[in-house]
């Protein structure tokens, strides 16, 4: 930016949002937020307006005005500076917002720092809620990362401000539920597209030129403006750093099978055998008896599809894309199991094939690798009825957002969701998961893809 008065002067308000937020002021954030933006960051700690309202919750010093033999003394804002000494840059609006800004948005200057009052407590409380759905109703974004690598609900989580966490996670099930809508509304859109682009073809022999050069880059990479999060699918936020592994590239990358893991070629964890308990569980829910007709989407290491085998199933169905995973397969005999069919290949092309034959289940298990959310949605709202017979079940590897908490609470609410919405009831199970850190399960492995202590296992029936 050229003209330093209107740097310096968006500098100051950045600031005023960051502490109106802070001092739970929804009088003071409402007149800034007609300007200024809910999305804006420290420059020092990453907060953003809800990381403020959210650490301002915290049992320390707050950052409203304290008073000294009566006089309001200067505050410290988040960059390190006095709110004086910033109102000296410049003249304006900023200078009408100064006296309330200062109020601790409670109508007194006094701070009550230290009181154990529960009144106190659930005031601020009941205020720092405010203050959050007043920034989600200016467009503040739930998942920013502040330089603690925390997002706000992470924040919330840690300092236990349950109803405040709550307001964050339904949040992102809003956001996550209207990106996986006009993800939606896109595809239908792009089918039209494409026909209408090959009855244009017909007419017009430059249209394949105009086309060609208007795909993305080659790196399939979509540029999003500066500062804003780019949606994930798979339910985590992407660190700065790594690449998303995607579904073609998996299929293409060389695979080590070790004796508790498979690594694919840039050592990401594919499969590893700490997902026993949770596979033997499943296994036990979705078949309980024996003699069921059973199929499970995705092999990898055959943890799931050994546990089924003791359920000595009628028929076993195994659908396997990986090359490396099939010949594996081979080579350890699944092919000559009694009962077993191995179908190789996506399950998008092999899945029609057994609807159109009319083979039904009674157990079916999805776990792919590397497929978006939009996957396994398409799998559940399309394809399972046409596979499942009556009182049959269903699960999945509940694995959406599973590198922090409140990605995998908002994921497994949006799923939920999505379920009912296709016509299928789901019953939770919360399963205790091992300290993998202590035990050293990712030595080895780029990036954990589990964080969490606790792992909830579906069941989906039909509704009625």
């Amino acid at each position: 930016m050229d003209d330093p008065v209107q740097e310096a002067d968006l500098e100051l308000e950045a600031q005023l949002i960051l502490l109106a937020a802070s001092n739970h002021n929804i009088e003071a954030l409402r007149t800034l937020l007609r300007t200024g933006s809910a999305n804006i960051q420290d420059p020092d700690t990453g907060y953003t307006p809800l990381h403020s309202a959210i650490a301002a919750c915290e049992n320390s010093p707050p950052s409203s005005p304290i008073k000294e033999n009566g006089h309001s003394i200067a505050v410290g804002l988040p960059n390190g500076n006095c709110i004086d000494e910033e109102a000296k840059k410049i003249d304006g609006p900023a200078d009408d917002l100064m006296e309330v800004q200062l109020s601790n948005g409670h109508g007194e200057k006094d701070n009550p720092a230290g009181s154990d009052s529960e009144v106190h407590v659930s005031e601020e409380i009941e205020a720092a809620e405010k203050t959050i759905r007043l920034l989600f109703q200016n467009g503040a974004i739930w998942n920013d990362l502040d330089k603690n690598n925390e997002t706000p609900g992470c924040l919330a989580r840690r300092l236990g401000l349950d109803s405040l966490y709550d307001l964050i996670v339904d949040a992102g099930v809003r956001a996550e539920m209207l990106l996986n809508r006009l993800d939606g509304y896109e595809m239908l859109r792009d089918e039209d597209s494409e026909e209408e682009e090959e009855e244009s073809d017909v007419h017009d022999p430059e249209a394949s030129t105009v086309e060609a050069e208007q795909e993305p880059s080659a790196d399939g990479v979509t540029d999003v403006p500066a500062g804003q999060p780019e949606p994930s699918h798979q339910g985590h936020i992407a660190q700065p750093g790594t690449e998303e592994i995607t579904s073609e590239g998996y299929l293409n990358s060389d695979l080590t099978f070790g004796r508790d893991r498979i690594l694919d070629q840039d050592n990401n964890g594919v499969m590893m055998a700490w997902e026993s308990e949770i596979m033997q569980r499943t296994a036990d829910l979705l078949a309980p008896a024996t003699g069921l007709r059973v199929l499970n989407i995705g092999h990898g290491m055959g943890i799931i599809d050994d546990f089924f085998q003791t359920k000595a199933p009628a028929i076993h169905h195994i659908i396997e894309a990986h090359p490396t995973v099939l010949a594996e397969m081979k080579k350890n005999g699944w092919d000559q199991k009694p009962g077993v069919a191995i179908h190789e290949g996506k399950w998008q092309d092999v899945v029609p094939k057994l609807i159109e034959e009319g083979t039904l289940f009674d157990a079916i298990y999805f776990d792919t690798f590397a497929e978006e959310y939009k996957a396994l949605h398409q799998f559940f709202e399309e394809n399972v009825i046409g596979l499942l017979d009556d009182g049959g079940k269903w699960g999945f590897f509940n694995g959406l957002g599973a590198d922090r908490q409140v990605c995998y609470d908002v994921y497994s609410k949006v799923v939920e969701i999505d379920l009912l919405e296709a016509g299928y009831d789901v019953e939770w199970e919360t399963l205790k998961v091992q300290d993998l850190d202590r035990e050293k399960q990712w030595e080895g492995v780029k990036r954990p893809y589990w964080q969490l202590e606790n792992y909830k296992l579906p069941v989906c029936t039909f509704i009625g």
